[in-house]
């Protein structure tokens, strides 16, 4: 009887041992579902997010469309060609950039709009046609769109360190870049075969309250995440010039022309992946001085 007594004990045992397993495996089971749902949960959630922000930008590009007021203009006695002081190729693009025309934009009704509108840029062979703006930190509007509502789509923003006035060495723009093209979602499109093999791709239109700026590019590349491309401030001529060559080596594609100490440039910056960027510098090749509005006197 002892002998059956344990048996029986060994074989309840061994069923409240295998109870427990299955209750634990259904507990595991359920908090894996449980993780999945969830995860579905956000995921769709992202995605719908995503979507309405892309419908919101979309619906803001219309509006300044309307509301914009971008023209070509001709050279006349303000304008000014910034002297090379390392002289292209005479059969090189830099002399058929120098002839192409400038771009001018009424700012009036953009600053209504939002009053941080401090300019407007322009990119061949990509979809970047924007107004810029800039607040007090470059946090603010990677969350918030042109008419300043949230906005994880963001817009394109000067550096809030940068004067807007022609003087800084390194003017530096910054956007998402957002899958669906919008935003700086087509800078990338520099890095590739069919944009590099363009010449008339090479070159950036700007303008603001004070002058309209055209740019031909001197290094295009991705890189880790990094802020050494980040500066505002030189030292002297010398410290740009270095800071300059290092950006030219640095580029993916070479556009044989050169960067002087003398020279101003404009980087573009936004997102290649998590953990890259992707980064456009161009330099000032021509510029037009705005006519000044006259002062009113009283009769």
């Amino acid at each position: 009887m002892g002998s059956i007594t344990r048996l029986l004990y060994a074989i309840i045992k061994l069923m409240k041992i295998r109870k427990a397993k299955s209750r634990i495996k259904l507990a595991l089971s359920c908090a894996l579902a449980l993780v999945c749902v969830v995860g579905i949960g956000v995921s769709g959630y992202k995605i719908i997010e995503w979507k309405i922000d892309s419908e919101r930008t979309k619906n803001q590009q219309e509006e300044i469309v309307v509301i914009a007021d971008v023209t070509e203009k001709e050279d006349d006695e303000k304008t000014e060609v910034i002297e090379q002081k390392k002289p292209d190729p005479k059969t090189g693009p830099y002399w058929d950039y120098i002839k192409m025309r400038l771009i001018d934009v009424d700012f009036g009704e953009l600053k209504k709009k939002n009053p941080d509108t401090v300019s407007w840029i322009s990119l061949s062979g990509t979809n970047i046609n924007y107004p810029v703006v800039q607040s007090t930190d470059n946090d603010f509007y990677l969350h918030h769109t042109f008419d300043r509502s949230y906005n994880q789509a963001g817009w394109v923003f000067a550096d809030y360190r940068n004067a807007i006035d022609g003087t800084d060495k390194n003017m530096i723009f910054y956007a998402h870049g957002r899958v669906d093209g919008t935003m700086f979602g087509t800078l990338r499109n520099a890095l590739s075969n069919g944009w590099l093999s363009n010449t008339s791709n090479f070159t950036v239109r700007t303008a603001n309250e004070h002058e309209s700026s055209l740019w031909q590019a001197f290094s295009v590349y991705h890189i880790p995440t990094t802020s050494d491309y980040i500066r505002t401030d030189f030292a002297g001529d010398e410290d740009f010039e270095q800071f300059a060559n290092t950006l030219m080596k640095r580029s993916a594609y070479n556009f044989h022309t050169t960067v002087s100490g003398s020279d101003h440039i404009l980087t573009l910056s936004t997102c290649y992946s998590e953990t890259e960027r992707v980064v456009l510098h161009a330099k000032l090749i021509k510029r037009q001085a705005k006519a000044s509005v006259p002062a009113t006197t009283d009769l």
